[in-house]
């Protein structure tokens, strides 16, 4: 039975490519006959105990799928909205735009020091942020601003109701991040 079990495992881990027989019998260290045979085990074992999964058997490649009968579960959980949060660096990037707008990729990795490349198209790709023109200037750089989404999902009627920004400019007009830890550490 432990081989059956490491069969299941080693199918879960290729995913929807499946492996050969022959494949599963180098990895499991069995010869074709028996990998086949475990195979034909594993499909009646998730058979009798009505799991959510099935052996499918195409050519001679064996894949783990989900069975035919759940599709309708699969169908309404497409339908549902994505429920992830953001990344630190996506809130970071996020938090930036909203109070820059406009603002091009370049001007936000100055702020945050790093790049934003991914985090950016996080925001895109969730609607939060989106091309609003290109900027005047050597090779007309893409602005960022936010969208009706993310006033919707942040619960704001305009740009007008987000929070002012803390004061915290030290010398030369520049954030002083040792000033705002002193005015953390009175409060």
């Amino acid at each position: 039975m432990e081989l059956v079990a490491a069969l299941e495992a080693v199918l879960f881990a290729a995913g929807s490519e499946g492996m050969t027989t022959r494949d599963i019998a180098q990895v499991l260290d069995v010869p074709e006959g028996q990998a086949r045979d475990l195979c034909h085990l594993l499909a009646a074992h998730l058979e009798e105990r009505g799991a959510g999964l099935t052996l499918l058997h195409t050519g001679d490649t064996w894949q783990l799928v989900t069975r035919p009968e759940f599709a309708p579960y699969f169908r309404r959980m497409a339908d549902q909205p994505a429920r992830s949060s953001l990344s630190q660096a996506a809130l970071e990037v996020l938090a930036i735009i909203s109070y820059k707008q406009p603002i091009t990729r370049a001007e936000i990795e100055e702020i945050r020091g790093v790049q934003s490349d991914r985090a950016l198209a996080t925001l895109i790709h969730r609607g939060l942020v989106q091309e609003v023109g290109r900027q005047d200037g050597p090779g007309r750089p893409i602005l960022y601003g936010t969208t009706m989404e993310f006033l919707r999902q942040f619960g704001l009627r305009s740009l007008d109701e987000l929070p002012p920004l803390p004061d915290f400019a030290g010398k030369e007009g520049r954030p002083d991040l040792f000033a705002m830890s002193s005015d953390l550490a009175r409060d």
